[in-house]
C-alpha cells in the first residue's frame, strides 16, 4: 500500500512539475504567436508592412518544417494606433488565444498599455516596433528590444547634423506622447552636451493633420533646424507646410520617419529630409543582389513593394526563429529566456549591426546611422554611430 501510495505521489508530482514547466502557445507541433498592429489608423501604412514581412518568414519556417518540428502560428490583431485598443487586442491574444509570445508590435503607447497584461502572464514581448526606451526599461525579464532608442538616435544625430550645417537655431515639433518626448529628450539632451538648446518646441494630437499654426510658429522663431518627433503624414504634412510659406529649415527625423512612403506620398518637396536608421530601405533595383533578391520574393507573394517595415516584421520573426531554435525541442519561456541570454544575432544583408543579448541585456544594438532623401530615394549618408561612445 505504500508503495502504491509512493508511486502515485511521484506520478502527480512529476505531471505537476511539467505542468509548470510548460509555457502557453506550445504545443507539440505548433507555436502560437502574437503581433498587434496599425492596420486601419493613421499608422496603417507601416503596420499592414511589418504583418507581411512577418508573414513571409512565417511561411519560410513553416515550408521547411517549423523550428525543431513545430509550426509557427501567427495571429495579428489590429490596434488601430490606439493604446485603449492595444489593451483589447492583447487580452484576446493572450488570454483566449494563449499566445506564446507577442512579437513586433507596434507603438510606443501601444506597448506600454500592453505589456502589463502579457505578462501577468509570463507572455514575453520580442522585438517591439518602436525605439522607445521603455521597450527594454525598467529591466524585465520578459523584454527584448532591437534597435537603438530614439532617445540615443536623437542624442548623436542632431547636434553631428546641427554642426555639419552650422545651424544656430535647432527647434523642434513633436507628437504629444511617449513617442514624440523620446525624440525630444534625445534631441534636447544631445544638443546641451555640445553647448547648445533647442531654441523653440511645438506639439501636435496623435492623429492631426492640420500644421499651419506650428510651423509658423517655428518660422517665426526663425529656426534653420527643426527636430520632426513625427511618422508618416505629420512628416509630410509638416514638410510640406514649411514649403508653402516659403520656410526651409534642414530637417530631420527619428527612424520612425525613415519610409519609402515620405517620398512617394510627399514628392519631390521631401528631398533633402534626413532621417536615423540601421536596415536599409530594401528598394527592388537595390545595389546589393541579396536585397534585391529578396524584394523580388516579396513583390511576387504580396503583389508590392517591400519597405523597411517589411524588413523588421521579417527580422523579428527571424531573430524568435533563431532563440526557439536555439531553445531545444522543449520549449518554454524559461527555455527561450535562456537562449536568449546568450544570443548574437549578426549582421544581416539588410545592413543591420550586430546584435547580442545577455542575462542583464534586454537592447539588441546601440548603434544608428543617418540617411537623407535625395533624387527621392533613402541613400546612407554616415557610418554607423555607437550612442554610448558617440564613435
Amino acid at each position: 500500500m505504500k508503495t502504491t501510495l509512493s508511486l502515485i505521489g511521484a506520478a502527480i508530482a512529476l505531471s505537476t512539475g511539467a505542468a509548470m514547466a510548460q509555457s502557453q502557445g506550445v504545443s507539440k507541433n505548433e507555436i502560437v504567436l502574437g503581433s498587434i498592429q496599425d492596420l486601419s489608423g493613421p499608422i496603417a501604412g507601416f503596420g499592414k508592412q511589418v504583418r507581411l514581412g512577418m508573414m513571409l518568414r512565417v511561411d519560410e519556417a513553416n515550408e521547411q518544417g517549423g523550428v525543431n518540428g513545430r509550426k509557427i502560428k501567427l495571429i495579428v490583431e489590429d490596434s488601430k494606433y490606439d493604446p485603449r485598443n492595444a489593451v483589447l487586442a492583447a487580452q484576446k491574444l493572450v488570454n483566449q488565444d494563449k499566445i506564446f509570445a507577442m512579437v513586433g508590435h507596434i507603438g510606443t503607447a501601444q506597448n506600454m498599455a500592453a505589456m502589463p497584461v502579457q505578462f501577468q502572464k509570463n507572455v514575453i514581448n520580442f522585438f517591439p516596433v518602436t525605439a522607445a526606451r521603455e521597450m527594454y526599461e525598467p529591466f524585465h525579464k520578459l523584454k527584448y528590444s532591437f534597435a537603438a532608442t530614439y532617445y540615443d538616435q536623437m542624442r548623436v544625430a542632431v547636434p553631428k547634423l546641427a554642426k555639419e550645417k552650422n545651424a544656430k537655431k535647432v527647434c523642434t515639433m513633436y507628437q504629444d506622447d511617449e513617442f514624440g518626448l523620446e525624440v525630444k529628450r534625445g534631441a534636447e539632451d544631445g544638443l546641451k552636451a555640445n553647448g547648445m538648446s533647442l531654441a523653440a518646441e511645438t506639439t501636435y494630437k496623435r492623429g492631426a493633420t492640420d500644421f499651419a499654426s506650428q510651423m509658423q510658429k517655428l518660422a517665426s522663431e526663425q529656426c534653420d533646424m527643426v527636430v520632426l518627433g513625427t511618422i508618416i503624414r505629420e512628416t509630410i504634412g509638416a514638410i510640406a507646410t514649411a514649403k508653402r510659406l516659403g520656410f526651409n529649415p534642414t530637417f530631420i527625423g527619428s527612424s520612425a520617419a525613415y519610409t519609402d512612403l515620405i517620398h512617394k506620398l510627399g514628392g519631390p518637396a521631401m528631398n533633402g529630409l534626413y532621417a536615423t536608421m540601421t536596415v536599409q530601405h530594401p528598394y527592388l533595383d537595390a545595389a546589393s543582389q541579396p536585397i534585391r533578391f529578396w524584394a523580388n520574393k516579396y513583390q511576387t507573394k504580396f503583389n508590392e513593394e517591400p519597405t523597411v517595415f517589411s524588413v523588421y516584421g521579417y527580422l523579428a520573426i527571424d531573430a524568435f526563429i533563431r532563440a526557439a531554435t536555439k531553445a531545444g525541442p522543449n520549449l518554454s519561456t524559461d527555455s527561450f529566456i535562456k537562449a536568449m541570454d546568450t544570443m548574437t544575432i549578426p549582421p544581416d544583408i539588410f545592413g543591420s549591426a550586430e546584435q547580442t543579448f545577455s542575462p542583464t541585456k534586454r537592447l539588441g544594438s546601440n548603434a544608428t546611422r543617418i540617411s537623407m532623401l535625395d533624387n527621392n530615394r533613402w541613400k546612407v549618408v554616415t557610418e554607423y554611430i555607437n550612442t554610448t561612445t558617440g564613435k
